[in-house]
């Protein structure tokens, strides 16, 4: 459980902060099927209300907000990679030192 799971967490946390990276730039790759059927009904509501000549100001908001959600998703993931990446590191430690202390007797 050693430093190859370590190594793993490193590479998701990398990834996800990719997506959090993307979410921010307004990119769509990221998101789930649901958010991305979300945006798609919100974005189509807007062109419906440009063509009937009305404000698009609830579709943009509703867009918004699920952008903000995505991001809020995307936060949360990488918090809980970065403790389970400090939760492996603190227990490798406590090995190593448990194999020090035994290892001289």
């Amino acid at each position: 459980m050693g430093n190859s799971e370590i190594r793993r967490l490193d590479r998701e946390i990398d990834k996800t902060v990719k997506k959090l990276e993307a979410v921010r730039r307004g990119e769509w790759w990221p998101l789930t099927s649901r958010e991305r059927l979300a945006m798609t009904r919100a974005m189509a509501k807007g062109a419906r209300s440009v063509h009937k000549g009305r404000s698009t100001a609830g579709a943009e908001d509703r867009m918004d907000s699920i952008g903000s959600a995505v991001e809020t998703r995307l936060i949360a993931e990488l918090t809980a990679l970065h403790g389970e990446r400090q939760r492996l590191i603190t227990e490798a430690a406590r090995a190593k030192a448990a194999k020090k202390s035994s290892g001289w007797w």
